[in-house]
């Protein structure tokens, strides 16, 4: 088991941006019904987490911040225990069991929470929270605002100014803790394993459903809680569709795979997308695409190192990727021109339609600018790309799609190839949390050749 990432330490750390004396609230998601009887998987706020490490509904963050003599708190209102219901549904830790082993200051009932916030906003400067992000927590400060108000004839008054906490702990959650990346990399040790599952059990007249079993299982057998986001298993023409996920197709020999999936473990995902032959051999067009993909991410791989831009890393891949259009003929030079005039005019995105990287983290497309901004920004100028920094961690995954078009070579018809790594930003470079799932031709082939 992974080791646990500072909670207390992430709390101080908000509460040290916020204006002294000011109150944060944040909530996790509510439950989820699934039809008349059940509900969905239950599954916390990642921000809410990010604070806590707590994964119970029903609950609520309060953070104070220090105020001349006063110090910062942390409060957390959660469900009371409840032995009857915890026969139904599990363990409630309930207010003082929550209090002592999530180390907050205070913790109370979620039903006293009402009470408890009209005087926590009484004469504060300002309250921070997720604005217009969270309807049912926005009505409920209405409420505690109006609580507050109805106070004036006291001298109470209720905080002056609302500020969105959003930005300042998505910034915090861009940039991962050792632990964080302990957590990641056994994360993409247990997805890079379920790849490798997937292409042994693979065989001509395979269901797309039954390679996706495969992966499931393991990631459940590992101890992973979840998909981190639900599996795409496209084959033949649907490896053409990027969010493909009906996964109920037969695969006839001779086609491609690709498969897009990563597990959950522990608050935080893995994502990787591997492309291989269900007969085990690649053709020679598939050859050809697969290694124009593999050449693409090699070179955005390159991109990733501090300083480096963010955008840059996806500018490598394009320069990549469209040589190779023109090389192989998806693209005509006395149409397109040349390869600086393909990617200026971007006549390439027919065929590689999507970005090359998003962040990762708790959630699969991980929160934190990609551009650096500021309030004297122009409008309509593009602002600057975002500098990697260590402990970043970010995916790599270039792609090519061809469908059916006239002046397409036939030969290359209905092969959509996409290769995805998990990548952190270290001195010098990065390290590389997915290499457990092989992607070279030769090593998908010597594995698929060891199958029963």
């Amino acid at each position: 088991m992974t080791g646990q990432p500072d909670f207390v330490q992430r709390r101080a750390h908000l509460v040290a941006q916020m204006e002294p004396g000011s109150v944060a609230v944040l909530a996790t998601s509510p439950e989820v019904a699934r039809n008349a009887d059940s509900d969905y998987p239950y599954r916390h706020d990642s921000t809410f987490y990010y604070l806590t490490g707590f994964t119970e509904p029903e609950a609520v963050l309060v953070l104070v911040a220090a105020r001349d003599a006063l110090p910062a708190r942390a409060i957390l209102f959660c469900r009371e225990k409840n032995p009857e219901r915890e026969i139904w549904d599990g363990l409630r830790h309930g207010p003082e069991a929550a209090r002592t082993l999530f180390r907050f200051d205070a913790a109370y009932p979620v039903d006293a929470l009402d009470e408890q916030m009209a005087a926590l906003l009484a004469d504060v400067p300002a309250v921070y929270c997720k604005l217009a992000r969270d309807e049912r927590l926005d009505a409920q400060l209405r409420r505690w605002l109006d609580s507050v108000r109805r106070q004036g004839r006291s001298g109470i008054r209720p905080p002056p100014a609302l500020r969105d906490v959003t930005p300042l702990v998505d910034e915090m959650r861009v940039v991962k803790d050792s632990a964080e990346q302990a957590i990641m990399l056994r994360a993409g040790e247990i997805s890079g394993a379920a790849h490798v599952r997937a292409m042994r059990a693979a065989h001509p007249d395979v269901f797309e459903y039954a390679l996706e079993a495969e992966l499931l299982y393991e990631f459940r057998r590992n101890g992973a809680q979840f998909p981190a986001y639900t599996p795409i298993v496209a084959s033949g023409a649907n490896s053409c569709i990027l969010h493909y996920n009906s996964n109920d197709r037969q695969v006839r020999d001779g086609e491609l795979v690709l498969i897009d999936a990563g597990c959950e473990l522990d608050g935080y995902a893995a994502d990787i997308t591997r492309t291989w032959p269900v007969n085990g051999r690649f053709t020679g067009p598939q050859r050809t695409l697969y290694e124009l993909v593999l050449a693409a991410q090699g070179a955005a791989l390159d991109a990733v190192r501090p300083g480096q831009t963010f955008h840059s890393v996806h500018d490598a891949a394009v320069r990549v990727l469209a040589q190779g259009m023109l090389d192989h003929g998806l693209l005509s030079r006395d149409k397109h021109g040349s390869l600086d005039d393909v990617i200026a005019s971007k006549a390439y995105m027919p065929f590689y339609m999507h970005g090359t990287s998003h962040w990762l983290g708790m959630d699969v497309h991980d929160v934190g600018a990609y551009r650096l901004g500021g309030a004297d920004d122009l409008p309509g100028k593009e602002k600057p790309s975002r500098p990697l920094q260590e402990g970043m961690v970010l995916t790599i995954e270039p792609g090519i799609y061809v469908r059916p078009a006239e002046g397409v070579p036939e030969q290359f018809w209905n092969i959509g190839i996409r290769i995805e790594d998990d990548v952190v930003v270290a001195a010098g470079g990065f390290g590389l949390l997915t290499g457990s799932a092989p992607k070279t031709v030769a090593d998908i082939e010597t594995l698929m050749a060891e199958r029963p």
